[in-house]
């Protein structure tokens, strides 16, 4: 069984009931929920959430809440580990055997269904890796990196690499925090995410999106439209 499950909690802090919130015209959970849906990739599409107004606008995308997460799951330190390890249990509980699971984050409107699709086949084809997850490459050199303090003065994180050209330092990834593909058992053994047994999809970068802050709503908009007049 293939198994997605996107968590959501209601608690969130910086932008105050973020997964729901309007975002071009839909809550915003439910462009991950379509994007999972219109993949194809999976049996079950799954929400995890602590909150049942949440629960109410996830099925209403076609997502299935099969439980309500507990509070001890639900607060600001849990990781996201362990909240699909929650559910890869649960769905054990109710004599499913999930044998891949993706964990897609409901603030992920940029995902496009064809990515999971791709990345659910590269995990499919090579039975050596854990993992496949979004990343994207760094725009500027990481180890040209500044560090600046209080007063305005500059330290290099690598002094080496100031007087290097981009093009002779190696490219540098991070993770885009979309979705994360991996095995079951993987997922279970609590096996690192990011290690040399996972696979790097590699997103472009007018794709990825960090909304923490109202600042980065606006901007996860204003590409998301653009996105919607190319498609």
């Amino acid at each position: 069984m293939r198994l997605a499950i996107i968590p959501a909690r209601g608690g969130s802090k910086r932008i105050p009931r973020k997964n729901i919130k309007d975002f071009n015209g839909k809550p915003m959970i439910g462009w991950s929920i379509e994007a999972a849906l219109l993949s194809a990739a999976f049996d079950e599409v799954w929400v995890s959430t602590d909150d049942a107004e949440i629960a109410v606008v996830a099925q209403k995308f076609g997502a299935k809440v099969p439980f309500i997460r507990p509070a001890e799951l639900s607060d600001d330190h849990t990781g996201t580990s362990a909240v699909v390890r929650h559910a890869i249990n649960r769905a054990i509980q109710q004599q499913l055997e999930p044998t891949l699971v993706a964990c897609i984050y409901a603030t992920a409107p940029l995902l496009q269904p064809d990515m999971l699709k791709e990345a659910m086949l590269q995990l499919q084809q090579d039975p050596a890796l854990d993992y496949v997850f979004s990343g994207c490459r760094f725009s500027f050199p990481i180890q040209r990196a500044l560090y600046r303090s209080e007063s305005g003065k500059v330290n290099a994180v690598d002094p080496a690499s100031i007087p290097k050209r981009s093009q002779d330092l190696p490219e540098t990834y991070h993770d885009a925090g979309q979705f994360y593909c991996g095995r079951a058992q993987s997922w279970l053994d609590a096996k690192p995410v990011f290690s040399p047994a996972s696979y790097l999809y590699e997103l472009p970068q007018h794709l990825v999106q960090d909304i923490d802050t109202e600042e980065d709503w606006l901007r996860a908009e204003l590409l998301h439209q653009l996105l919607l007049k190319r498609l």
